[in-house]
């Protein structure tokens, strides 16, 4: 038998790691030599790993654990549920009570007739779930025609052939033949990086406008969804101009095409409300959940369905669904989750205490000489870095370099926060206290200034041509 404690040294854990691990979005043979950090044990906001260092999660994970680490009353009701029932499927017209609890507690608060949930292990298998139902809802309607899925560059969407079809991040299409047929891209709403010249107002019409124009250049025939995330999560925290999402709904509506809000990132909380859509007045056919939807205590999520939709649907046999799709643990956690979300006004600190000052603190970054835009959205947010803030300037150094840096400053202070190219951007757990915003905002004011005396010290603080 094979044990494995936190207390082996750090060194032969990375070596047993780099031996037999194969790390996601990773170089194995340059993680090898580095030493991946091994997180031992976490609470609250904070992580802690091998050699004893305590971390702040500006992260939450990966965007998931809204509701903090270590939290007692997860890890009973997943105890209780494997005693009870650990695993049984809903494929031989079967169900189990978790499933039936959860879908109701999930139709309760999702908006407007999001009533139906059609469960999934990930974001990413719920994504192409979307693709699959979507395509039989209008072949249902007499329109098989209507396939084709219109996303945006830069977007990201899951990493299975399908949802990284969906997405538009070139470096995933690169690999594996992606994307599949019958998925076309628009642009992003990234003023800061792609504005020009434009108001910020002129550039969301333009942007949104880019559907109505692919509409017309696909055929309305055969155009049959449109998805987003309401903030772009993995894509840079990017934030549309307040004219962006009115004109895509009136797009959506006019042209009667289904609309799909991402809401893997955005949803639980993340946005001060339930659902990103809520926030930004979307009223979407669908939302894609997970994440948050169990704050990371157990692999789970869905697709919550409108009544019109799951209608068509539920008149034909939908051949599709997943082994672990409400699995009884993960569905009786997520339960447990969203009650404490609600019974501890979790949505309301994000809205009313912790997001209003942490928005304060975060663009009060922007004093800072390498920081350009400071966005965010709840406890969403990123920073633009770059060598003249007046024109908006990208480096001259390769896309990233910056960003890369001030990564590593974050991490040798103890701080997680992530880079997107040359943006930086957070998504801490839900439950910060103003204390702990305050701790964050030292530690990357402090990584911003070291990172910005090595830029200079290596010649880098210059613009692109």
């Amino acid at each position: 038998m094979t044990v494995i404690t936190n207390h082996m040294p750090t060194q032969e854990l990375q070596a047993l790691d780099a031996a037999h691990h194969m790390h996601p979005f990773s170089t194995q043979d340059a993680l090898a030599k580095r030493g991946a950090r091994v997180i031992t044990r976490a609470d609250g906001v904070w992580i802690t790993d091998s050699d004893g260092n305590r971390i702040i999660d500006g992260m939450a994970g990966l965007w998931c654990v809204n509701v903090g680490y270590g939290r007692d009353r997860l890890a009973d009701v997943a105890s209780r549920q494997m005693k009870e029932l650990p695993y049984y499927n809903t494929f031989f017209m079967t169900t189990h009570v978790p499933a039936i609890a959860l879908s109701q507690k999930l139709a309760e608060v999702a908006p407007g007739d999001l009533n139906h949930v059609f469960y999934a292990g990930s974001g990413s298998e719920a994504n192409d779930t979307n693709i699959r139902m979507v395509r039989t809802y209008w072949a249902q309607k007499g329109k098989p025609d209507k396939k084709v899925i219109i996303s945006r560059k830069n977007a990201y969407h899951g990493s299975t052939m399908a949802g990284a079809s969906l997405g538009g991040m070139s470096g995933m299409h690169a690999q594996g033949g992606l994307p599949i047929p019958d998925i076309h891209h628009i642009d992003q709403p990234n003023w800061w990086a792609e504005g020009g010249d434009m108001s910020p107002e002129e550039f969301g019409l333009e942007r949104a406008r880019q559907l109505e124009q692919a509409i017309h250049d696909l055929g309305e025939d055969r155009v049959a969804a449109f998805i987003a995330e309401p903030v772009q999560g993995a894509g840079g925290v990017i934030v549309a101009p307040d004219t962006y999402w009115p004109e895509i709904q009136r797009i959506c509506d006019k042209y009667e095409i289904l609309l799909i809000a991402d809401e893997v990132i955005c949803g639980f909380g993340r946005t001060g409300n339930w659902f990103g859509s809520q926030t930004l007045n979307i009223r979407p056919h669908i939302m894609t959940i997970a994440k948050g939807l169990s704050s990371g205590y157990q692999p789970i999520g869905g697709s919550i369905v409108c009544d019109e939709v799951a209608e068509v649907i539920g008149a034909c046999e939908f051949n599709h669904g997943y082994t672990y799709a409400a699995h009884p643990v993960a569905a009786a956690v997520a339960l447990e989750n969203l009650n404490i979300i609600e019974e501890e006004g979790i949505i309301e600190h994000v809205r009313t205490d912790i997001g209003p000052y942490m928005k304060e603190l975060w663009t009060g970054l922007m004093d800072h000489p390498l920081v350009g835009e400071a966005k965010i959205v709840g406890m969403m947010g990123s920073i633009a870095l770059t060598p003249h803030k007046e024109s908006r300037a990208r480096f001259a150094a390769e896309a990233g370099t910056i960003g890369y840096i001030t990564r590593e400053r974050c991490f040798a202070n103890n701080l997680v926060m992530r880079h997107v190219g040359d943006r930086m951007i957070i998504s801490p757990p839900l439950v910060m206290t103003r204390d702990e915003a305050d701790i964050l905002i030292e530690r990357a004011r402090k990584s911003l200034d070291e990172a910005y005396r090595q830029i200079k010290d290596e010649g880098l603080l210059v613009a692109a041509s």
